[in-house]
């Protein structure tokens, strides 16, 4: 409950962003972070699509959507984070290939993404082995802060998006990492895109 309450209009924000980087016919792959939930009420807006998850609330608000296939991905239920992982999830993941992945996490530091449960970060990991685009979400809170396990280091992501709340501490962090990253508006404007290097789209 905490999670589905935490920084909304920076996940409305990333959500929307994120949208705008699917298209009609993909196989769509996300996580069970609360900020993937909002891009998940959005995807019905770019059917026909492919919808791949493990959980329970995206599965809950894309069944029955039109144009959307669902694809619910097993495994043992984890009641604290309101989703199914494990082996079996893990396996499953292995199973299939999709377009484009969409991951959130806890934390962002040195140049990693961070997640406090082992758990998590074994069917995250799967997920980012099984598609051929990853993409972070992350709203700016997380920037600067650690967790308990390295999940995967932002090189391994094609694209990091963050909101507009983001400072020049993190921005400059973003750009030490070396990787390409959006920012998502909590507006209507289009995000600002930044290169590998932290150079403006524009300016390269």
């Amino acid at each position: 409950r905490f999670r589905m309450g935490a920084a909304r209009a920076e996940k409305e924000a990333l959500a929307r962003h994120a949208l705008g980087l699917v298209e009609p016919g993909q196989a769509v792959l996300i996580d069970d972070a609360s900020t993937t939930l909002a891009l998940a009420k959005l995807l019905p807006g770019r059917a026909p699509l492919t919808v791949i998850t493990n959980f329970r609330p995206s599965i809950e608000t894309l069944y029955g959507a039109p144009g959307i296939r669902l694809i619910a991905l097993g495994g043992e239920y984890f009641p604290n984070h309101d989703s199914f992982m494990g082996v079996i999830c893990e396996d499953a993941v292995a199973s299939i290939r999709a377009d484009v992945f969409f991951m959130s996490t806890s934390a962002v530091s040195a140049g990693v993404a961070w997640h406090q449960e082992q758990v998590t970060v074994s069917a995250k990991r799967a997920m980012l082995r099984a598609a051929r685009r990853r993409v972070l979400l992350i709203d700016h809170g997380k920037l600067g802060r650690m967790a308990l396990h390295q999940l995967a280091p932002l090189s391994g992501f094609d694209l990091v998006v963050v909101d507009d709340g983001v400072d020049a501490a993190g921005r400059e962090e973003l750009r030490e990492a070396r990787v390409t990253f959006e920012i998502a508006p909590r507006g209507n404007a289009e995000g600002a895109a930044e290169g590998a290097l932290g150079v403006p789209a524009g300016e390269r």
